[in-house]
């Protein structure tokens, strides 16, 4: 039952990932917002630490960025190089959180900071590296080593320094929250269950 409720907890912080992709995403790019990928970028890792402050097991991060890179590519037009950006933003979040806060008692706000700053570099110079070095992809091949650094020292500071400010924001909420989200409560799989569907129904109806 534990390892159910886990799992339905992972698929709901992921669609919640996801429905702000859908419905904020469009607001952001629609309305030309300046940075709007930094600030999507920074609402994912609050969203991360909230759901690690639950679960806090290494690989988590990883695999809610999937489900919320999921949950775009049915409910919207495909667009690989985003949902790759989404997906290596959790795997850089993991392997920071998962460095930085190996023991749930050392999980301090200092190392919850630390955590978000270094996530976000991660992140995005895993995306950067990847999508210009290895998939070659022609917008970012084309822009060369000072695109990759521009997008590593400008657009990854702006989501640093995001998230090292909502990151231990979303620790906190995740903490107050954890009695009711427990994955050993008997309603934990429930209202996991309730959440995911009526944010797939959304994400239906937005998309």
């Amino acid at each position: 039952m534990k390892r159910c409720s886990t799992l339905l907890w992972m698929l709901f912080f992921g669609s919640l990932w996801g429905i702000n992709e859908l419905a904020s995403g469009e607001i952001l790019f629609r309305n030309d917002m300046l940075f709007a990928s930094v600030w999507l970028a920074a609402w994912g890792f609050f969203i991360l630490a909230a759901a690690r402050s639950v679960i806090h097991k290494p690989g988590t991060s990883t695999l809610i960025a999937g489900v919320a890179a999921i949950f775009r590519l049915v409910n919207a037009p495909p667009f690989f190089c985003h949902l790759l950006a989404i997906f290596l933003l959790g795997v850089g979040f993991d392997m920071a959180a998962s460095w930085i806060m190996k023991k749930e008692k050392k999980n301090s706000t200092l190392r919850q900071t630390a955590a978000g700053f270094l996530g976000a570099y991660a992140g995005y110079a895993l995306f950067a590296l990847i999508i210009t070095y290895i998939v070659r992809y022609q917008f970012w091949t084309e822009g060369g080593t000072r695109k990759v650094l521009h997008h590593i020292f400008v657009d990854g500071s702006l989501a640093a320094a995001a998230s090292a400010v909502l990151v231990p924001l979303g620790f906190r909420l995740g903490s107050l929250f954890r009695p009711i989200l427990s994955t050993a409560s008997l309603w934990s799989p429930f209202g996991a269950s309730a959440g995911v569907v009526v944010l797939w129904t959304l994400g239906r109806l937005i998309g």
